[in-house]
């Protein structure tokens, strides 16, 4: 809210009138010696517009805003607010251990992905990743239920599955192909797979052409 103070004052007027001279525009001047019916003739015979102040004393001039406060309201700007993970369409969530049951980091990346998918209404693609072939680790099955079931848990029963085994490639070049291929939007990682060593974390920038949402342990 805004306010403001105006102070107004009167000034001396000089006119071309002898009897008003030396008189202030807010008191008329009443000398003894002119009768009353010359003074209503005076005042009467006064044109309002012809009555102009001298440049040397104006008593516009005087009226000028001498004194002004002003209160204002701050105004904050409207910033808005975007989560940046809503242009996330499609993610990618990779299987890096050979746990059958999947090690605690893989169960919350698992969770995490479900989650931001059913949030957003973003597609999950799965790839699991081993340098061995299929044949060689008899629980693989297992390991795929335990995928299905944990995605299930967070409210995903349709998901696109990938199986990358015994190709010989490192386990971020094959991220980073499968990122590239779907064109997807995010990985989701634990970091339990960059300390195990299954991910070179070096890499991670070379390899794969989108965000890395990688999970504290």
């Amino acid at each position: 809210m805004a306010f403001a103070h105006y102070l107004i004052a009167a000034a001396p007027v000089e006119t071309s009138h002898p009897s008003l001279r030396n008189s202030s525009i807010l008191t008329p001047p009443c000398p003894s010696n002119i009768s009353n019916s010359l003074l209503s003739f005076a005042f009467s015979s006064l044109d309002p517009p012809n009555l102009k102040p001298s440049n040397k004393l104006s008593f516009f001039s005087k009226l000028r805003k001498i004194g002004q406060k002003v209160k204002a309201k701050p105004v904050e700007a409207e910033v808005p607010v975007v989560d940046s993970f809503s242009q996330f369409k499609h993610l990618l969530l990779p299987i890096t251990d050979r746990n059958p049951y999947l090690s605690e980091g893989t169960r919350q990346a698992a969770a995490t992905t479900a989650s931001l998918a059913k949030k957003y209404g973003a597609e999950i693609t799965v790839v699991v990743i081993d340098e061995k072939e299929k044949e060689s680790f008899p629980e693989h099955e297992t390991q795929l239920s335990s995928i299905r079931w944990h995605l299930a848990e967070g409210g995903f029963q349709e998901f696109k599955m990938l199986e990358r085994l015994g190709e010989g490639k490192k386990p971020t070049a094959i991220i980073g192909e499968v990122a590239d291929d779907l064109n997807l939007d995010l990985v989701v990682m634990s970091m339990e797979a960059i300390h195990s060593k299954q991910v070179d974390a070096n890499l991670l920038a070379e390899f794969i052409p989108c965000p890395v949402l990688l999970l504290p342990l």
